[in-house]
């Protein structure tokens, strides 16, 4: 399951989110997305999972969180695949 993550903490890390998911189940992948040229953290990012109910319950938990001093904000990504 692919999840969305915005309105993440420019000081957080891939494995600090990594982490944050991994507590409600296999995180497959993390990737914040930075500026090509500055490499500075853009303030969003994706998080795949193995399994989908373990997607849902870590959208469930982690949506509006306070992490690092701001509220995430979690869902399943859009998929274009569907097309």
């Amino acid at each position: 399951m692919n999840i969305y993550v915005g309105n993440i903490p420019y000081k957080a890390t891939e494995d600090d989110l990594g982490n944050l998911f991994a507590e409600f189940g296999d995180v497959t992948s993390v990737k914040i997305i930075t500026d090509k040229f500055t490499g500075r953290s853009k303030g969003f990012g994706f998080v795949e999972m193995a399994d989908d109910t373990a997607g849902n319950t870590a959208i469930e938990a982690l949506d509006g969180l306070e992490h690092l001093g701001r509220n995430l904000r979690v869902s399943a990504a859009n998929s274009n695949s569907d097309d």
